[in-house]
């Protein structure tokens, strides 16, 4: 393997990376890399860092996933369909857009709209949520089509979004202290090796903490005999299942526009700010397209909406030669392809944990993102529209058969309109 120090022949300078960045489709600014470039390119720490990117995927939002298949009653082969459509699709997504773009580019789920349709299926059909993934997608790649999408990703008020997201994970949060009291045995381990690793500098930079917890979530388990297969799954390799969507206004009226906020706005906006922080130029418009696409894809096999993933991207970026960063996407597409294909495995292995294991791994792979969402939302401005937005996002509220987090939305908007108008004037 080549060493991981050394100059890339690829060009060094950002304002390069990307041609015509403000068009509505952005050109990249390399020719494609050969497979002689990509070899040359690679290293050590971009397959460690592509390594880790997966196994973060891999280990919370999946329980995400399956926390909200349990809440929906999905069976294990709609739970399977939905574990490899968003690692297969989204792995070859990442693969090409990020030899074409050369910068990581790693696409994965909506781990806000996976939360809000685990609370949708309360009341809402299988059917009628892929129905909604459906025209999400569509809608998603027409505004990217529009190449205005920095213009929508400012449209609606930060906090007053942030605000409903905070009220969508609120949920898992209170989940984690409940695991607690319904099973302290696997439950505490987990949270003491978290809260170790993260308030560590030395040891964070060895092992996340959301991977260490979920070994010792799983040496718990062990030691508790609280692991308990069920049925086993009659094949290894994952055979997708294409499932026919059900369009009803109230599942189109409570999902896609909350869904379609939060790729466009929370999700991609926070992926693309990752890596500017980083010093590369994402292709907005064109990723926006390309998640509409992908996430029309998707629903046809059972899987939610496709994304840029804030901190996988966050991953995948934390060291190396950032002409040479790519790589670690190409690697971490090739590995999220694999875990798709060999789904059923996987998800038959996450099954058979006790419950408290994934309420627990999910709500503490959450926990940064609340503190985010809930700082972003009360710091300055928009604070009574965003205090509105989380109440309304937290309560049992239904009109017209559309759930509470799309009537936060408008309560907080319609309120800071009143109230805070300076606020939108700054």
């Amino acid at each position: 393997m080549p060493a991981s120090e050394g100059p890339s022949a690829t060009v060094d300078d950002p304002a390069h990376e990307l041609l015509d960045a403000d068009r509505a489709v952005e050109r990249p600014g390399c020719p494609l890399a050969t497979p002689r470039t990509v070899w040359r390119d690679f290293g050590t720490p971009y397959l460690v860092n592509g390594l880790i990117g997966l196994i973060f995927s891999a280990s919370g939002p999946v329980a995400i996933i399956l926390a909200a298949g349990s809440a929906g009653h999905l069976s294990t082969a709609e739970l399977t369909s939905w574990i490899f459509g968003v690692f297969v699709l989204n792995g070859i997504l990442t693969l090409v857009a990020s030899w074409v773009y050369r910068m990581p580019l790693a696409f994965a789920w909506t781990i806000p709209g996976t939360v809000l349709v685990g609370s949708s299926l309360q009341h809402l059909s299988w059917g009628e949520v892929l129905g909604a993934f459906l025209v999400t997608g569509g809608l998603i790649a027409l505004v990217g089509a529009t190449g205005r999408v920095r213009q929508v990703m400012s449209a609606l008020p930060t906090p007053i979004v942030m605000a409903m997201v905070a009220g969508v994970f609120l949920q898992f949060g209170v989940d984690v202290v409940d695991s607690v009291g319904a099973n302290p045995a696997v439950s505490l381990p987990i949270i003491v090796v978290f809260f170790v690793l993260l308030g560590s500098a030395t040891l964070r930079r060895w092992v996340p903490p959301i991977i260490g917890a979920f070994v010792a979530g799983g040496v718990a388990v062990a030691i508790s005999g609280g692991f308990h297969l069920g049925e086993r799954a009659t094949s290894s390799i994952a055979a997708p299942a294409f499932q026919a969507p059900e369009f009803s206004l109230r599942a189109i009226f409570e999902l896609v526009v909350p869904l379609a906020i939060t790729v466009i706005v929370v999700q991609n906006g926070q992926g693309v700010a990752v890596l500017r922080s980083a010093g590369h130029r994402a292709p907005v418009n064109v990723l926006t397209v390309a998640c509409g696409i992908w996430s029309m894809a998707a629903a046809s096999i059972g899987a939610i909406s496709t994304c840029l993933a804030g901190p996988t991207n966050a991953l995948l970026v934390a060291g190396g030669a950032r002409q040479r960063q790519y790589t670690a996407g190409l690697t971490f597409g090739v590995l999220a392809v694999l875990v798709g294909v060999f789904a059923p495995v996987f998800v038959e292995l996450m099954l058979a944990m006790p419950a408290a294991f994934i309420a627990t791994i999910g709500g503490l792979a959450l926990l940064g993102a609340l503190q985010s969402a809930f700082r972003a939302a009360f710091e300055a401005r928009f604070t009574l529209g965003a205090l509105v937005t989380f109440l309304v996002s937290i309560s049992d509220l239904s009109v017209l058969n559309i759930g509470a987090p799309f009537w936060g939305l408008v309560a907080g908007v319609l309120v800071s309109w009143i109230v805070e108008r300076r606020d939108f004037a700054r």
